[in-house]
């Protein structure tokens, strides 16, 4: 029981929770922004792996870590312009549209990378971003290794959480947002475009989506391997669940995540003789159980994966 007890009071753990929680912020935000609309985006899997790939390209070929973020946004709202497309637009399947993009986006990325390193038996590397110590604070007891010595994405994504819960409930459009996600023809009756709003949603979200792949291969690691991003993000769209649609919600439900995760990893050293196959379990069960006490209270948006047809009823 100490040892449990040291691991939880290690400064270590705390550091680990906020890097392991970064790309699982970046995807529960960005598909929490597409869902507050009233589309829900499966695509978020592939727009990661996507965007990991992307943005590790564009830095191997000469751009610099912060280009390398952006081109992965770009690529995001691109894949996002398609699902917007194809669910808003055209009213299809958003089940079937989102996984059609995530099995195109993860198998794009594999060709494009076995076309731009065919023959490496090992994946090339780059430098990654380093991590920043916040002056004054990274000198505190505890508190500063813990958490004011991160890369500077990871203070990104928590800034990015902070915004979008002042957005969505503090401005105009975030009631917009809110409105076309929750009964879009009343929102067309006050003058707010619908379509408009979800078109600009999914974009914003699936850059976001891409950020958090991207922040793979340019933060956590400093190369792409095709199945990096493993479930991901399927573990952020629960997330949004886990959060009832809240921006702060999401932002703990993925710290919690994280906390599982790198939890067990430390717990395999102090438990060695227990198979290590029951702790990489444990994160997902404890999820499991969390998502199941928390969605009995979740309020979904009640024109969530509803196609909007203007002037129909």
């Amino acid at each position: 029981m100490s040892a449990i007890l040291d691991i939880v009071a290690s400064a270590g753990l705390w550091a680990a929770v906020l890097r392991i929680a970064t790309p699982l912020i970046f995807g529960t935000l960005g598909a929490l922004l597409s869902e507050r609309s009233g589309v829900l985006n499966l695509g978020i899997e592939g727009i990661m792996t996507f965007g990991a790939m992307v943005g590790w390209l564009a830095v191997f070929n000469g751009a610099d870590l912060w280009t390398g973020m952006l081109v992965a946004a770009a690529s995001g709202a691109l894949f996002g312009l398609v699902h917007a497309g194809m669910t808003v637009s055209l009213g299809l399947s958003q089940h079937v549209t989102g996984l059609g993009i995530t099995l195109f986006a993860s198998s794009l990325s594999y060709y494009i990378f076995r076309l731009t390193v065919p023959l490496a038996s090992t994946p090339p590397t780059v430098t990654p971003f380093q991590p920043i110590a916040v002056p004054g604070l990274s000198d505190l007891p505890f508190v500063g290794p813990a958490l004011f010595t991160q890369t500077l994405p990871t203070y990104l994504s928590i800034a990015i959480a902070l915004l979008l819960a002042y957005v969505v409930y503090r401005t105009p459009l975030g009631l917009a947002l809110r409105m076309s996600g929750e009964n879009p023809h009343a929102a067309e009756a006050q003058g707010v475009d619908p379509i408009r709003v979800r078109y600009g949603a999914i974009m914003a979200g699936s850059a976001l989506m891409a950020m958090g792949g991207a922040f793979l291969t340019l933060s956590a690691f400093n190369s792409f391997f095709p199945t990096m991003v493993q479930g991901r993000g399927w573990i952020c769209i629960a997330l949004v669940v886990f959060a009832s649609w809240r921006p702060g919600r999401a932002l703990f439900g993925a710290l919690l995540f994280a906390f599982f995760d790198a939890f067990q990893l430390r717990l395999q050293t102090v438990l060695g003789d227990v198979p290590y196959q029951i702790f990489l379990m444990m994160p997902y069960i404890l999820s499991i159980a969390a998502l199941a006490v928390m969605a009995r209270r979740a309020r979904v948006p009640q024109a969530l994966m509803q196609p909007y047809r203007r002037g129909e009823r």
